[in-house]
């Protein structure tokens, strides 16, 4: 007994027994915080006749139907005398319907007192796979697709190559004014998009005449991002310079310390920001719409999806187009997420507490 209530109350269990509560509670909230997902998921595989009927299970199924004399006929949960049977509604009616026994049809039509609305739908597991089918037959997803790919790519070089020159600048170069020019750079994050969005439209379009092309949305990218250039910045400063004068030493330029230094100890802040400008540009919408709206050939898929939910207002075919939207980012970040959870950590609290910044 002392050894039996010795294992029962070991250190271990008894921690187990401290942090269960505090798990199930996480847990707990985490599917409530998921619940919208599943509900999407769940929907996008429905039938569309599923969604008529309240009373149909929340998992995806199809209503079960008997042929009859040459027509189908839905299967609904009659009670009788000998308890709930499943037959074929064949002429409903207010006051008195006739179903039809799929186990014995030579018995003919049976009449049921009642009304056949409050009965329910004979339902069985069933994936509606036509709802994807029919948004790839209803799309140009090809070249949507392609065209995202070309967006997205030429916009993560652009926009990672010039954030990395400017924060590479202002961690390791002693500039004129630096501090003063990083906190501008920093203001502009505060600054709306919208007081900057009509100004940046009138240019393009009516000086420059770029609507219908990239231009409007990837030139921009070229000039880097504050959000990104801080971050770079933050990771840079905590990277040691005694590696860089030994480079130094070495005859490397400030290109190959960057390069050869800095970059190979920065790649989880450096996936970050890949993935961070990846689903800003996977998913949007408003300067798509603005710029590329009037040219199908170079429409991407966030924008083509939208359009299509607009023409198809159906609940199932909607989440399946979301569901399209939302797989490459999920899989990208299931993949990176280990890069991802270690870049959003701003390093340099030392440094940059010391520094002033």
């Amino acid at each position: 007994m002392a050894r039996l209530s010795q294992k029962l109350f070991s250190p271990r269990l008894r921690q187990f027994g401290h942090i269960l509560p505090f798990n199930v509670f996480v847990w707990i909230l985490l599917l409530f915080y998921l619940s919208p997902v599943f509900f999407i998921i769940v929907t996008a595989m429905k039938p569309t006749e599923q969604l008529t009927d309240r009373n149909s299970p929340l998992y995806p199924a199809s209503m079960v139907r008997y042929e009859y004399q040459g027509r189908e006929y839905p299967l609904y949960h009659v009670p009788t005398e000998a308890g709930i049977q499943q037959w074929a509604l064949i002429k409903p009616r207010r006051a008195t319907s006739e179903f039809i026994d799929p186990q014995h049809p030579e018995s003919g039509p049976i009449q049921w007192q009642g009304s056949w609305r409050t009965l329910k739908r004979v339902y069985q597991f069933h994936i509606a796979w036509e709802n994807f089918t029919v948004l790839f037959k209803s799309l140009l997803f090809p070249r949507m697709f392609l065209s995202t790919s070309l967006m997205t790519l030429i916009g993560e070089i652009a926009v990672l190559t010039s954030s990395i020159v400017v924060a590479y600048g202002f961690s390791r170069f002693s500039l004129p004014g630096g501090n003063l020019l990083f906190y501008i750079l920093i203001a502009t994050i505060l600054i709306p998009e919208k007081v900057t969005f009509i100004p940046s439209y009138f240019v393009y379009v009516n000086y420059l005449h770029w609507r219908g092309t990239f231009l409007p949305i990837l030139l921009p990218l070229f000039f880097g991002n504050a959000v990104y250039i801080f971050l770079l910045r933050q990771n840079f400063k905590s990277i040691p310079v005694d590696l860089e004068e030994a480079a130094m030493l070495d005859g490397a330029g400030p290109l190959q310390r960057l390069f050869y230094v800095i970059l190979p100890q920065s790649w989880p802040v450096v996936i970050t920001v890949s993935l961070l400008y990846f689903f800003y540009s996977w998913n949007e919408i408003r300067e798509v719409s603005l710029y590329l709206g009037s040219n199908i050939k170079l429409m991407p898929l966030s924008y083509g999806v939208q359009t299509y939910q607009s023409f198809t207002p159906i609940q199932n075919l909607i989440e399946a187009s979301t569901i399209v939207v939302l797989a490459v980012p999920v899989i990208l970040l299931f993949l990176f997420q280990r890069f991802f959870l270690q870049g959003l950590v701003i390093t340099g609290m030392e440094e940059g507490t010391s520094s002033g910044v």
